[in-house]
């Protein structure tokens, strides 16, 4: 067989083994498929997992992920319970990384508590068994990308383990260098580009639903790693509040990961039309952004 002959049948077999493109009938845009889809696309967020934090700026709504960072996650209830967060501050705010706060520090002569914290673990990754991944279709250098009940998170399979990855708005609980994994008493969400090398790092213990921007555009700390220098720098936390505990907490739904809405939504997002002359064909774990909307009325649970 001729050189040219081999190019023609080597060119025919990639050709028979690419997938066929999908039809561009199939795609709309991204807000088109939020508006359509239906009400069983979409999970409610537990009034459990409801964090409520009251700044000078405004307010943020972290909804927790208990199922990743239990332990952690039951540290931070009880300091919210205590009103350990109550005169608070927002700590740290550096560009295109994080903002940080922190709760109230325990007098030195404060009494005991009733119920002494444990240590915590390091949970910075989770046995995958029992957690449902749907993957996501294109390569990811950190991991093997995917969702678990509208969580972005990865998998390795050769470990069998999980965790939630550092997108925007995902938080975690700061810590100093290792063995130390921190308590629940500073946190911190992610304001920029994600930064996928802290995953199985630190404890992420969920996200902010609401409230990230008026947070993410305070000014930046001048001290080293966007710290304030200065306590006048800081924002006031006035109050932090279980959802448990309020009168009307708000209500949140967020499309379901696994749904045929959420599959549509990765598709359009992907394959961007209108204004778009090139589309991507592609997008990262973080880039997705699982859409998350505050619940109507006739949504609410009676």
């Amino acid at each position: 067989m001729t050189r040219v002959a081999l190019l023609a049948a080597a060119s025919l077999l990639l050709t028979a083994q690419a997938p066929a493109p999908t039809p561009a009938t199939t795609i709309t845009d991204p807000g088109s498929v939020l508006a359509n889809a239906p009400a069983d696309d979409w999970r409610p967020v537990d009034i459990e997992n409801i964090v409520v934090f009251e700044t000078t700026r405004g307010r943020m709504v972290l909804e927790l992920a208990p199922a990743f960072a239990p332990m952690h996650i039951k540290a931070i209830r009880q300091f919210v319970a205590e009103g350990r967060f109550d005169g608070g501050a927002i700590t740290r705010v550096q560009d295109n990384y994080v903002v940080q706060w922190a709760a109230r520090p325990r007098p030195a002569d404060a009494p005991a508590l009733p119920i002494p914290l444990p240590p915590l673990p390091a949970e910075y990754e989770m046995p995958a068994q029992g957690f449902v991944f749907t993957r996501l279709e294109f390569a990811d250098p950190y991991a093997e990308a995917g969702f678990i009940d509208g969580w972005p998170a990865g998998r390795d399979p050769r470990t069998k383990t999980v965790w939630l990855a550092h997108c925007y708005g995902m938080v975690g609980v700061g810590r100093e260098a290792p063995p130390d994994v921190g308590d629940g008493t500073e946190l911190y969400a992610v304001i920029g580009h994600a930064p996928r090398h802290l995953d199985r790092n630190l404890a992420v213990v969920g996200r902010i639903i609401e409230g990230l921007d008026a947070h993410a555009s305070l000014p930046r700390g001048t001290a080293a790693l966007g710290v304030y220098a200065k306590e006048a720098e800081r924002t006031p936390i006035t109050r932090a509040t279980l959802g448990t505990n309020l009168a009307d907490p708000p209500r949140f739904e967020v499309m379901d990961t696994a749904s045929a809405s959420f599959a549509r939504y990765k598709a359009a997002r992907a394959n961007r039309s209108g204004f778009f002359v090139r589309p991507a064909g592609g997008l990262d774990l973080c880039n997705v952004q699982v859409p998350v909307r505050r619940a109507t009325a006739a949504q609410q649970p009676r």
